[in-house]
């Protein structure tokens, strides 16, 4: 039997604090696009490159592409000694922690002198961590052979040495036991824009950075 003058409660109402805690978000996203523009390797012609990411258990992708391979390109009369790609990149990442910030590893191919296809070059570098335009030159270096023996056999057999997973590059594990050599250059450009990171407490902004100018970019990215 209902009590006399008792009120239902209402189902719609909730704590000011609980409304705010709802209200703020637990993810920041981070959403690059760009273009692997050029390469500079030294008495090297007809190279593509190849390309992916690599991240931290925490980031997660939500859009665009994770790896890609470029066009076969060659040297100009232009541009005697720079192999232009202009390759883009696009994709999007959200994530609960900056730890694991995302690198784009780069590696590069083209024929040796028996018309085998060999490793040119690997690099890796962190996507910039502050929202705007930024360009990276990233050093290239291939893996060496240990004796002459290998360089012999490896010239001889077009089998060069090279990591069976390029992702290695951006990582640390067991690089200090591994003979690599510098060759050539990969130039990148990057467009960075971020969500909700100064929301969790994560200022990448520079202090004299006008914001402004990226309020229409943010607004444009959806919710994950």
């Amino acid at each position: 039997m209902a009590t006399a003058g008792a009120r239902p409660l209402a189902t719609g109402w909730a704590a000011p604090g609980a409304m705010a805690a709802a209200g703020s978000p637990s993810v920041f996203l981070l959403a690059v696009n760009g273009q692997i523009e050029s390469g500079q390797f030294p008495g090297f012609d007809d190279l593509y490159c190849k390309f992916c990411f690599v991240y931290g258990q925490d980031w997660v992708p939500t859009a665009g592409l994770e790896e890609g391979i470029s066009q076969i390109t060659s040297k100009s009369d232009v541009a005697p000694t720079t192999l232009v790609w202009n390759f883009p990149i696009d994709i999007t990442f959200k994530s609960t922690n900056p730890s694991g910030w995302p690198q784009i590893v780069v590696s590069v191919y083209g024929p040796d002198f028996f018309g085998n296809d060999v490793v040119r070059g690997y690099g890796a570098v962190h996507i910039p961590f502050t929202p705007g335009r930024h360009t990276r030159t990233i050093p290239m270096f291939v893996p060496e052979s240990t004796s002459t023996l290998q360089k012999f056999t490896s010239w001889f057999t077009g089998r060069r040495p090279e990591f069976t997973d390029p992702r290695v590059v951006a990582q640390g594990e067991g690089r200090e036991v591994t003979r690599v050599r510098s060759q050539g250059f990969v130039t990148i450009s990057f467009n960075v824009v971020t969500k909700d990171m100064k929301k969790l407490g994560y200022d990448v902004s520079p202090s004299d950075m006008q914001n402004a100018s990226l309020v229409p970019v943010t607004e444009g990215i959806h919710k994950y």
